[in-house]
């Protein structure tokens, strides 16, 4: 029982910090994008 729950374990990990780490990258861009908002930036490219 314990080897299948850490197979299990091993299978899941890996999406669970892909939607952690997407989660993050999605704060940050709105953080710039409200940054920009706010200071009337414009893109520089």
């Amino acid at each position: 029982m314990l080897i299948v729950l850490g197979i299990l374990a091993l299978l899941v990990l890996p999406s669970v910090i892909g939607i952690v780490h997407d989660k993050r990258v999605d704060r940050q861009i709105r953080r710039a994008r409200e940054f920009r908002a706010a200071h009337g930036a414009t893109r520089t490219v």
